[in-house]
């Protein structure tokens, strides 16, 4: 596949998101487990689906599902920056953080308010430590960086998805890095691809992109005419709704291999 630029995705393609967060909520449940003798996974788990009820009833899903921040970043994002609906996020999480640790307790037959706002507290601080990468992304990005212009597309707040890129020393990789929180809009939005194409001055016949989301990764870059790759780490299967992708990886390992540059 002969390329001037590639895009990359974020999380789940050069992050492990989901991992990074198991890792801090446990670490928060050992607390809950040495002080009441709580079972830690089923604090977890509790603290799972009443985080996403909490989150799906709250008053803010419709723009959060729009920029593409997910019910266990809203446990941990400052939510900082302008703007009416950024603003009565900001002001709704504050209380959703605690609630939601809150009604997990509950769920283990644990009502202890002080021990609910301490565990938010320290998951919060504890998930802005945590950014596993997946161990081949330094790597890849490195040989890749010396051939081809790279680019960065994430969905989410602007200052969870700073945190994630700038703790897991990726920015320098990546210009342009395009935030889906900036724009009032995430992916599969056509005009963040656009940008990118814009800011890297490449067609899309010169360009791929790299992600791990059907919908909005596969489909926005198919939009503009991008080529795609999808990273298929959790052996999904391709539904009849899907966009399909040009090609298909397990993981980014052999992607230099993959990629030609273009004359």
């Amino acid at each position: 596949m002969k390329v001037r630029a590639v895009i990359f995705d974020l999380d789940e393609t050069l992050i492990e998101e989901e991992s990074s967060n198991d890792a801090s909520a446990l670490a928060a449940c050992e607390i809950a487990s040495a002080r009441h003798g709580v079972d830690r996974a089923s604090l977890l788990a509790a603290m799972r689906q009443r985080s996403r009820e909490l989150w799906r009833a709250g008053p803010m899903f419709d723009y959060c599902r729009e920029i593409g921040i997910s019910p266990r970043e809203g446990l941990w994002g400052s939510f900082i920056g302008e703007g009416a609906r950024l603003a009565r996020l900001r002001a709704w999480s504050a209380d959703y953080k605690i609630r939601a640790w809150t009604d997990a307790l509950r769920d283990l037959k644990i009502d202890d308010a002080a021990l609910a706002t301490e565990l938010a507290q320290f998951f919060e601080r504890d998930r802005r430590t945590r950014h596993i990468l997946f161990p081949e992304t330094l790597r890849v990005l490195g040989e890749l960086k010396e051939h081809y212009k790279l680019a960065l597309i994430t969905n989410g707040a602007i200052d969870i998805q700073r945190d994630k890129i700038n703790g897991a020393n990726l920015g320098n990789f990546f210009d342009p890095i395009i935030i889906s929180g900036e724009f009032g809009s995430g992916k599969p939005n056509p005009k963040l691809f656009q940008m990118a194409l814009d800011r890297l001055a490449v067609t899309p016949d010169q360009t791929v992109m790299i992600g791990d989301s059907l919908s909005r990764d596969i489909g926005g870059a198919r939009a503009v005419g991008i080529r795609t790759i999808w990273v298929n780490r959790f052996q999904a299967t391709i539904a009849d709704h899907h966009p399909t992708p040009d090609l298909q990886l397990t993981d980014l390992v052999t992607l230099p291999t993959i990629l030609i540059p273009a004359d």
